[in-house]
């Protein structure tokens, strides 16, 4: 049985080194690698996460993640605030860390660069509007979530979990990355645009809205389906016990 102080290092960890691998990536070698290649590095950063913590935390890593799973059951209320903070806090430090190496390059700027933040309109890489971005924002998270929720349930294959959580963001990322550059994470999308610290800060309210919402669509889903469940993310005192589902 792990405890509070070691979810709150897993989600911190987590969440710091996923950005990193996918903002984080767009942002500091974008140029060399393009959208697959930033696709790939968080969809495999994440599989390694998932191994790494999911035995202590459930590796969420993003609220969206958090939110579907408290509907479905698999965390207790009173531990939505301890992850959605863990989460916020390692998406800034990892913002700070892309701030500062960004920085080091004559020239650069983080406003004028966008600082791999999501926007629509005029910010939208492919020049989407908010109605597209919140349909494709939500679709895609929700699918992403669900993949989460179904593939940790007891009954589920044990060993894939992570591998199908990754696969899946790597997906979400290549649909999206032209229409959003991509959250699928309010965590990620926090950690981004307090240092681009202009237009993102402004349109950040939509990365926040509709991936929660998402979430919280995929819980709704898997409750559509009327499978029996029992809830198995996490094992700390804040996971909920098997069968609450």
């Amino acid at each position: 049985m792990v405890d509070r102080g070691q979810i709150v290092f897993a989600e911190v960890f987590g969440t710091f080194v996923l950005v990193l691998a996918g903002p984080g990536a767009g942002l500091l070698a974008g140029e060399r690698i393009g959208a697959v290649g930033v696709a790939l590095s968080i969809g495999l950063v994440l599989v390694c996460l998932a191994y790494a913590l999911g035995h202590i935390s459930g590796c969420h890593l993003n609220p969206a993640v958090t939110v579907g799973l408290w509907l479905h059951g698999a965390i207790r209320t009173g531990a939505l605030v301890l992850y959605l903070a863990s989460q916020l806090v390692g998406a800034l430090l990892a913002g700070l860390v892309m701030f500062i190496v960004a920085t080091g390059r004559s020239g650069f700027s983080a406003k004028d660069s966008g600082f791999a933040s999501n926007g629509y309109g005029d910010h939208s890489p492919l020049g989407y509007g908010l109605l597209a971005v919140a349909v494709a924002e939500l679709v895609v998270t929700a699918a992403f979530v669900f993949i989460v929720i179904s593939t940790t349930n007891a009954g589920a294959p044990g060993l894939f979990g992570g591998i199908a959580a990754g696969l899946m963001l790597v997906v979400g990322h290549l649909i999206l990355i032209p229409i959003s550059n991509a959250s699928l994470n309010p965590a990620r999308s926090v950690g981004t645009a307090v240092f681009q610290h202009g237009w993102a800060l402004a349109q950040l309210w939509a990365f926040i809205v509709f991936p929660l919402l998402g979430g919280a669509a995929a819980a709704g889903l898997w409750r559509a389906l009327g499978v029996r469940t029992s809830a198995t993310i996490g094992t700390g005192p804040d996971a909920a016990p098997a069968g609450s589902v």
